[in-house]
């Protein structure tokens, strides 16, 4: 026997009706009425659940089903982009003098006719486009020579040239990963691997902390002076933004 989707509880039996029915019939009633009120209450709740969505409870939006149509504001009155009166924001060309190379375009014959064309255009269209160069390590190899005295038997090296390093990496490698570790606060390994895959120097994890305490050697006069500058002013500028630096909170 088929039963309608939706019922309801049916109102109480007259009360003659009731005393002539048998106390059996009147406790599967009961039992029934009971079971039917119980019932309406799981449908209730499942209905209320069923309608729950980011609109009305606190489910996330990545949980509403696809049909959920979510509230939209209403469209405005102005165009996209910019408004009429609003000044443009557009990228200041270089001027041509600091242009490395300069690219003349020039049509040879008309368009129409197809007459040859000559002339220059006094404000011909300016289109600029900046390129990174080749990034390829430029390489010094020093022979170091020692020759021995024909006379006398001793042995000298030529004078070492002032400024050439000590180490395999020169100055401007140096600061290189130390801007990447310090300013931009990358890792080590993710260093190392800017150094190859980008600018093509190629050097290995534990050689990074030493080009870190070279360059806190090389600007430790600077700094210092920098921070005796600042104590000695009146008014300085505080920035309360802070960082975690290991498991310490740092400013």
């Amino acid at each position: 026997m088929a039963y309608p989707v939706a019922m309801e509880t049916l109102a109480a039996l007259p009360r003659d009706i009731w005393e002539r029915t048998p106390p059996e019939a009147q406790a599967s009633i009961g039992t029934l009425e009971a079971r039917v009120a119980t019932l309406e209450d799981r449908v209730r709740t499942l209905q209320e659940q069923l309608n729950q969505s980011s609109r009305n409870s606190s489910r996330p939006p990545s949980s509403d089903p696809p049909q959920s149509q979510r509230p939209t504001r209403p469209r405005g009155q102005r165009r996209r982009g910019g408004q009429p009166g609003h000044p443009g924001q557009t990228r200041t060309l270089v001027p041509v003098e600091d242009v490395e190379e300069v690219v003349v375009l020039k049509p040879t014959q008309c368009s129409g006719c197809h007459a040859p064309l000559s002339g220059d255009d006094p404000t011909p269209f300016r289109h600029q486009v900046i390129e990174m160069p080749p990034i390829k390590p430029v390489i010094t190899e020093y022979q170091w020579h020692q020759l021995v005295c024909p006379k006398c038997g001793e042995t000298t090296r030529a004078p070492w040239p002032a400024g050439v390093p000590s180490g395999t990496y020169g100055p401007r490698v140096q600061a290189t990963v130390a801007l990447y570790t310090g300013a931009y606060r990358l890792s080590k390994r993710t260093t190392q691997h800017v150094m190859d895959e980008v600018c093509g120097v190629p050097m290995s994890v534990g050689t990074i902390g030493p080009l870190e305490q070279a360059t806190t050697e090389a600007v430790a006069a600077p700094v210092e002076e920098a921070r005796t500058y600042v104590q000695a002013q009146e008014v300085a500028h505080l920035d309360e933004t802070s960082w975690r630096q290991g498991d310490k909170r740092a400013w």
